[in-house]
């Protein structure tokens, strides 16, 4: 699937902002780009104002979690419990 043309745009922001934006990122396994864009469109939806759906929206969860499931130590070979783990940007 090709991506969606993108604009670039100069950012100016407060370094203590920006540090917490990284912190967020990092948290996340984002970059600090993916992670901002993340928070304007979570904001954009929140607020009624994103008309369209963003690029890969049509596949399912693109923007959930998801669940991975770590292996017990057990010989029968089921799950010891599911953790969330967010999707990484693409």
């Amino acid at each position: 699937m090709a991506a969606a043309p993108r604009k670039s745009y100069p950012l100016r922001a407060d370094a203590a902002l920006m540090a917490a934006m990284q912190a967020w990122a990092d948290d996340e396994l984002r970059s600090v780009n993916a992670q901002i864009e993340y928070v304007l469109r979570d904001a954009l939806r929140a607020a009624g104002r994103l008309s369209a759906a963003p690029a890969g929206a049509g596949e399912a969860g693109a923007d959930e979690p998801f669940l991975v499931t770590r292996p017990s130590s057990d010989s029968e070979g089921e799950d010891e419990d599911l953790f969330p783990i967010r999707r990484a940007p693409e």
